[in-house]
């Protein structure tokens, strides 16, 4: 499908548009601290708005439709069930309102791993640092890919237009405009995709033969309105405990110990604001997946009554294709626009929160604080463009991949992110605990997720909660070695000086 020149001209006024407001934003920035945390002044409704068009990727707005429209290879889905994980979302939320946010705001931080610095050390600071920038280039560069996806089926352009269209005009608004940028067009991309995603619905509705209440009742026939799986079943993705449990401590590594969250907190003036925009970004989060998962029923039923010359393989196709042949012309522009905005909120995050943890975790202490705040600006632009062309190559490798997209992204996510979180529990809860028992206890959480992820079929809900207790566990078990080691020692360098003692009477 080719778009209508109606409905490229509306997608290319969209990212003309975000891309001239990021430009715009982006003046009279003279420090890299501006770049980073605009001010330290945004009000707090803009945040909670940026929070959620962070976490909103293309995956989440192309494959939680696909998922409430049909089961997948591994049997789940086909219904609400996917809303479990959101109620942990929010759970998280409010853990993280309490526990993590008051951190941040003793000091003038950037990053979230400057607080592993004073509590641990450099090395423990680094080991996180690296570990965010090894995610945040592998999952948003699968996200880059799934947007691809879409528009290769709705637009006809190949995946190498597609991402380098989505990579070149998001790092241009974020390599001049910074954070300030990045948070008022997430703002705009939030509204956009709303918007589409609202519109797509009505359209749908509107086509369904008896309205809503045929809709109903053909989708309760189906079990399209299961809401709970209570299943005990470690690997299966989306039952009650793992939405409950995984979800939230999920939420409280990605919201929690992540720079690209973060620094959105980092944003405001007080942490009592950085926590109301984090609780009520807790709502709009969990309304917005039902929107998503309502998409995907009325998919459902239309498909029921309208069935697709070809039966759909793939639930990450069933909403592109809808977009791509039954939207009228001027529909067509908005959704794909929403499609960007969703991708493009995610990347401009990516890019400028990995840029922050480069030059304020790696190169302002490489050389020793001395540079000036306008050096590390440029420095900082520099950076904000390198990342974006890791992420658009990692893009163009993961076309090769098979697998369903939404669990990749979320499963590479989860690998890292438990290591780290047990690394922040670990200093938040303990006093003694020092910082090689706290990398050695990383390093443990890492090679558990590589035995889970490799060699069990855990799902991944839990690899947060597996890497996080497993780092928790072999830090404290490592600490308190160390203790009976030092301890023993003591001893022995205690005897061995009563020995020389005796002797010499």
């Amino acid at each position: 499908m080719r778009l209508h020149a109606l409905d490229l001209t509306i997608l290319i006024a969209y990212l003309a548009g975000t891309t001239l407001l990021g430009v715009w934003l982006g003046r009279g920035q003279r420090t890299a601290s501006e770049y980073f945390v605009s001010g330290r002044n945004l009000p707090w409704w803009a945040i909670a708005l940026s929070i959620v068009a962070t976490e909103t990727s293309t995956v989440t707005f192309i494959s939680v439709p696909g998922y409430a429209f049909m089961k997948g290879a591994n049997g789940e889905g086909g219904d609400l069930t996917f809303l479990q994980l959101v109620c942990g979302y929010m759970l998280g939320r409010l853990i993280i309102s309490v526990l993590f946010i008051p951190l941040y705001f003793r000091g003038d931080l950037l990053t979230a791993y400057q607080v592993l610095a004073h509590r641990f050390g450099e090395r423990a600071r680094r080991a996180a640092s690296g570990l965010f920038l090894l995610t945040r280039s592998l999952a948003d560069g699968f996200r880059l890919f799934a947007t691809a996806i879409v528009l290769a089926i709705v637009t006809g352009w190949n995946d190498p237009i597609s991402i380098a269209v989505i990579g070149a005009a998001t790092i241009l608004y974020t390599y001049v405009g910074g954070q300030r940028a990045v948070i008022w067009t997430d703002v705009i991309q939030f509204g956009v995709y709303m918007v589409g995603a609202i519109v797509a619905f009505d359209v749908l509705l509107a086509r369904l033969p008896g309205g809503w209440s045929a809709a109903w009742a053909l989708a309760e026939a189906h079990g399209k309105w299961r809401l709970f799986d209570f299943t005990w079943d470690l690997t299966r993705s989306y039952t009650f405990w793992s939405g409950i449990i995984g979800g939230a401590f999920l939420t409280m590594a990605t919201h929690g110990t992540d720079q690209l969250i973060v620094q959105r907190y980092l944003t405001s003036r007080t942490a009592r604001q950085a926590a109301a925009a984090l609780l009520v970004s807790a709502l709009i989060v969990f309304l917005q997946f039902l929107l998503f998962l309502l998409l995907g029923v009325l998919l459902f039923v239309f498909y029921a009554h309208f069935p697709p010359p070809t039966p759909f393989t793939k639930s990450d196709r069933v909403f592109p294709y809808f977009i791509a042949h039954e939207l009228p012309v001027g529909f067509v522009g908005l959704i794909v626009a929403a499609i960007f905005a969703a991708a493009m909120s995610t990347l401009s995050s990516s890019l400028n929160s990995s840029a922050a943890v480069a030059v304020a975790d790696f190169y302002r202490p490489l050389r020793g604080g001395h540079s000036s705040e306008s050096h590390d600006l440029r420095v900082a632009r520099s950076l904000t463009l390198g990342w974006g062309i890791v992420q658009i190559s990692v893009a163009l490798v993961a076309r090769t991949l098979s697998q369903r997209v939404v669990d990749e992204v979320l499963a590479i996510a989860a690998f890292t992110n438990g290591a780290i979180l047990g690394v922040f529990f670990l200093g938040t809860f303990t006093r003694r605990v020092g910082e090689s028992a706290a990398l050695v206890g990383m390093a443990a959480g890492l090679l558990a997720m590589l035995y889970v992820k490799f060699f069990t079929p855990i799902a991944w809900p839990w690899f947060v909660v597996i890497g996080s207790a497993t780092t928790v566990f072999v830090g404290l078990v490592s600490h308190m070695l160390g203790e009976v080691a030092l301890r023993r020692a003591e001893v022995m360098r205690l005897e061995r000086s009563r020995a020389r003692r005796g002797r010499a009477l």
